[in-house]
Order: C-alpha cells, then sequence, then structure tokens
C-alpha cells in the first residue's frame, strides 16, 4: 500500500511540475491544427474534444489493464514504480512532444518526423 501511495504522489508532482516543464519546452501555440487547415475528410478530420479525448485514453490504455494485471501478479509492488516512471517519463513526454511535433509539421507521423530530423537511413 505505501508504494501506491507513492506512485500516486508521484503522479500527481509530474502532473503539476514535470508538465509545466514540457510545456516550456514546447508549448501550444495559436496556429490551426492540420486537422482544420488541411481537412479532407479522411486523413484529416475535425473532432470533438470528448472524441479525442476518448482516443487518446483508448490508445494509452489499450494494454494497461492486461500488462498491468500480469505484471503485478508477476513482481508485484514494485511494477508500480515502473508504470509510474514510464508514464511520467516516456509516455506523458512522449505522446505530447509528438503531437506538438506533428502539429508544426503539418500532421506527419513519427516516422515521418524521424526523416526530418535523424535522416533517411534511420526512417528505413
Amino acid at each position: 500500500m505505501i508504494s501506491f501511495f507513492a506512485c500516486l504522489a508521484l503522479l500527481i508532482v509530474g502532473f503539476t511540475v514535470y508538465s509545466k516543464i514540457a510545456e516550456k519546452v514546447f508549448g501550444p501555440d495559436d496556429r490551426k491544427t492540420p486537422a482544420i487547415t488541411m481537412e479532407d475528410g479522411s486523413d484529416y478530420v475535425p473532432m470533438g474534444t470528448a472524441r479525442i479525448f476518448l482516443i487518446q485514453l483508448l490508445n494509452i490504455a489499450g494494454l494497461g489493464p492486461i500488462f498491468g494485471a500480469l505484471a503485478g501478479a508477476c513482481w508485484g509492488p514494485s511494477v508500480f514504480l515502473w508504470i509510474t516512471f514510464g508514464t511520467l517519463l516516456g509516455g506523458g513526454v512522449h505522446d505530447y512532444m509528438v503531437g506538438m511535433m506533428s502539429m508544426r509539421h503539418k500532421g506527419a507521423s513519427v516516422s515521418e518526423l524521424t526523416g526530418t530530423y535523424l535522416g533517411t537511413t534511420m526512417k528505413q
């Protein structure tokens, strides 16, 4: 139970402190999103806020309930720390940064951004 509350505290601190640091590095701006500027009814479609959050939740939590339960059964309370640090350092920052970079590159995917910044060798 101690590890649960420690991880809960880390998530709260990460949300309040670490998210502000990530936003300073690569914050949102007033530009319109590619879904609005390049709307084609297929690849670029504007959606409502509730639908966007539902899609993001499903992307993040897809294997979470399955993997979390299995990992907890195998390795016990230390899994709380692993999932917490992975969420803070990997999941949240990765999703936020890729989203901001994609918006600034006309909706480019992760592989297209990789090719842009690291060259075509890394893209393949």
